[in-house]
């Protein structure tokens, strides 16, 4: 079903129709008073020409003069002071010995005064019947009888002969869900109406006037008399006029139907417009301002048992969407894969929504649960969504065969559709599917507008003139998706968005572990090849040389020496080796640590096992430090020692510790007087198994800094060095600083 040409109906200007209708009769001021705007019926109601007050200040119009306190320009300046485009009032006022009802609104810069005859066609006692239907109304828990219990009520409060609730569907159509009416008439009870019966624009203004009545359809509109700017009358905005005159298109839409008189009255939820009590009459009927608020009031109650209600049962199923995105989320932290936790468990992401079927388009493969179409349809659907879902993450429909025509063979399993890109630049998805759902809907009459062609050859919308009912079969639609579901659907979106970054930043720890074992794995590599060569070399030599047998036993005991030494080497690198893998596997044991005696107690065993008169080991400032006791000492007894070691070969060898601190760190600088290390070699000191080329004639394996500079890492802190070849070495070693409050955390 196509709606031809609406726009013609959608642009019209219907707030500024240039007339209103006379059964009132109104007047527009400027900001200084002066009327500008006025309606020609006022001659018929005041005996006054409508030209005659135009450009004339209200206080000199001498009809309007009543008794003081009833001044006219007082009420005007008085609502110009008050918010009465939201919440309009009605003064009383007596003009030639009528009462009117005079409504006053401010709006564009001017004060727009409708007055409407304050009299009243009916027979009962408003105010009792108001409160004993919004008691009835009030009591209806179930949605289908509230709704016609308002019909009921309405018609009792105005006396039209029939009174429907009209409700909006997604696409702006209209359907009667509940009705009240004289015996005399059929029932329109179940019958839809296009969008374009009621165009988008008096939707719009539904929404800003919640009541609206035309009296008479068969009346002539009274024209706004202005004068003229530069040759040109500019229309009154009459947006909020009570008053404003009606589109010719409604009127003879209105008669068509038979109409002679209508009221309506705004049902919201929220800010959208939930539908209407539209009210007709078959005969003229005038509904005074105090009896339209009354049925205004019970719309406004109508509009809040329908949002609560509603939203108490989206509540509902948005709560049991929660717990399904909930359940999956606990299988995503418990390091669950993303497919595994959204298809393969007993909450999958068929569960999060009511769906036929889900797919997840992860890591391109494809993972289906429920009922859902081939897999060829799915990868083709994917491709497509790729445009459709970039810029805001998603895609709904519930008719996907208007946008993706494949779809069309697939109508038991794909005419609703919910899409979920996860993330930005790969196309990855989650989707939910949704069935076709076949519906019979009988239209009040064909819902095609009738286009008819005048004689300049323009085109124009021609109200319908049949409300015949008319079938129609809706196929190759699904129901519509609901904003608490989409919700749901972005929030399992974010979800396994975060689990995805979270293993990514997992695996991005691995690879980095992985890259220090492949750089470690090399150097244990370079140790096999090369460094443990040479005492293999010399135990095979030497033992080759013992089993010639022609040695005397002095040279077999030297040999064996020799072979004993080799040994020991071996088994000395292979410790180190151990000791540096260990420092990587072990976990802090932290506590404040008295650097004073561990340095004096370090000084008294370096100061024995050198055997060394002149050797000097200085302590001097030593601040405590936060770590595990035994790596600590480690990381000294492997620079102190070293130092002392480089150093020995000097007359008079010393080594200096000292500490100290800032707010950051505890810094501990060690120098000796020892053979120094070259500049180019500074930057590869710390690797595993690298020595300085000074050092040869000293003992060692070169993996003591290595093993230093692993256990600072794991303290938070760092070693670094300055040296110059021939003049000695100071190593700086850096540990963090605790707040000593928090150092047990």
């Amino acid at each position: 079903m196509s709606d031809p040409n609406l726009e013609t109906c959608d642009n019209e200007p219907i707030h500024i129709p240039g007339s209103i209708q006379n059964h009132g009769f109104s007047i527009a001021l400027d900001k200084a008073l002066v009327v500008r705007y006025c309606s020609e019926n006022i001659l018929s109601f005041l005996e006054i020409n409508a030209q005659s007050i135009l450009g004339v200040e209200l206080g000199n119009i001498e009809i309007f003069k009543n008794e003081a306190s009833q001044n006219l320009e007082r009420l005007v300046r008085f609502a110009a002071q008050q918010d009465f485009l939201s919440n309009q009032n009605a003064f009383s006022y007596q003009l030639n010995n009528n009462v009117f009802n005079v409504i006053v609104h401010f709006y564009n810069d001017y004060h727009v005064i409708d007055f409407e005859p304050a009299i009243s066609n009916l027979t009962h006692d408003l105010q009792s019947l108001v409160g004993r239907s919004l008691s009835e109304i009030l009591s209806d828990k179930k949605i289908e009888n509230l709704l016609g219990n308002v019909a009921q009520q309405i018609k009792k409060i105005i006396g039209y002969d029939r009174v429907m609730v009209y409700k909006f569907h997604d696409d702006g159509h209209g359907e009667v869900v509940a009705e009240a009416k004289s015996d005399a008439f059929e029932s329109w009870l179940g019958l839809h109406y296009p969008a374009s019966d009621i165009p988008k624009q008096a939707r719009e203004l539904y929404k800003i006037n919640l009541v609206r009545l035309i009296a008479d359809v068969n009346t002539t509109p009274s024209a706004l008399i202005t004068q003229a700017v530069n040759g040109k009358a500019i229309p009154l905005d009459l947006t909020h006029s009570t008053l404003r005159a009606v589109s010719p298109i409604h009127i003879q839409y209105l008669k068509n139907m038979g109409v002679a008189s209508s009221f309506s009255v705004s049902i919201l939820e929220g800010d959208n417009l939930w539908g209407l009590i539209a009210c007709h009459n078959y005969t003229p009927r005038f509904i005074n301002y105090r009896e339209r608020e009354s049925a205004k009031l019970v719309g406004q109650v109508l509009s809040s048992a329908i949002s609560f209600r509603e939203q108490e049962e989206d509540q509902q199923h948005a709560a049991e969407h929660r717990q399904a995105v909930e359940t999956i989320t606990r299988y995503l932290l418990r390091n669950v894969s993303v497919q595994d936790a959204l298809i393969n468990r007993e909450c999958t992401l068929e569960s999060v929504l009511d769906c036929g079927g889900a797919a997840l388009y992860f890591e391109n493969k494809l993972h289906v649960t429920g009922n859902v179409p081939d897999d060829g349809f799915i990868n083709k659907l994917v491709d497509w969504l790729g445009e459709r879902t970039y810029n805001d993450g998603f895609y709904t429909t519930n008719k996907l065969v208007d946008d993706f025509p494949l779809a069309g063979k697939h109508k038991l399993t794909a005419c609703g559709l919910l899409a979920c890109r996860l993330g930005k630049n790969l196309k990855e998805y989650m989707l939910w599917f949704r069935p076709e759902v076949k519906t019979l809907v009988k239209w009040a009459g064909n819902p095609e507008k009738i286009i008819k062609t005048d004689e300049n050859g323009i085109s124009h919308i021609s109200p319908r003139n049949s409300f015949q009912e008319w079938s129609q079969q809706v196929e190759l639609s699904a129901v519509s998706w609901k904003k608490h579901e989409l919700e749901a659907a972005i929030s399992l979106r974010d979800e396994v968005n975060y689990a995805i970054s979270r293993k990514a930043n997992e695996l991005r720890i691995v690879n980095e572990k992985l890259r220090v074992a492949y750089e470690e794995l090399d150097a244990f590599s370079y140790t096999i090849s090369h460094d443990l060569k040479n005492p293999l070399a010399t135990i095979k030599s030497y033992s080759q040389l013992i089993k010639k047998g022609d040695r005397s036993m002095d040279k077999v005991i030297m040999m064996a020496e020799r072979i004993d030494a080799g040994t020991q080497k071996m088994q000395s690198m292979i410790d180190e080796v151990l000791a540096y893998s260990k420092v990587g596997q072990s976990t802090l044991q932290k506590r404040e640590i008295d650097m004073h005696k561990l340095l004096e107690d370090l000084r008294d065993d370096l100061m024995i096992a050198n055997n060394n008169p002149n050797l000097l080991i200085e302590i001097k400032e030593a601040p405590e430090i936060v770590g595990d006791q035994l790596m600590v000492l480690q990381v000294f007894s492997n620079v102190v020692g070293n130092a002392v070691k480089y150093s020995s070969k000097t007359e008079f060898p010393k080594v200096t510790v000292s500490g100290t601190k800032n707010d950051k760190e505890i810094v501990y600088a060690i120098s000796d007087n020892g053979i120094g290390i070259p500049k180019e070699e500074h930057d590869h000191i710390f690797d595993l198994f690298s020595r300085a080329s000074g050092g040869r004639d000293f003992e060692g394996t070169g993996v003591g800094l290595s093993i230093v500079k692993r256990i600072l890492e794991k303290h938070e802190g760092n070693i670094w060095l300055d040296s110059t070849q021939g003049t000695g070495t100071v190593f700086f070693v850096s540990f963090r600083r605790y707040d000593p409050l928090n150092i047990m955390n």
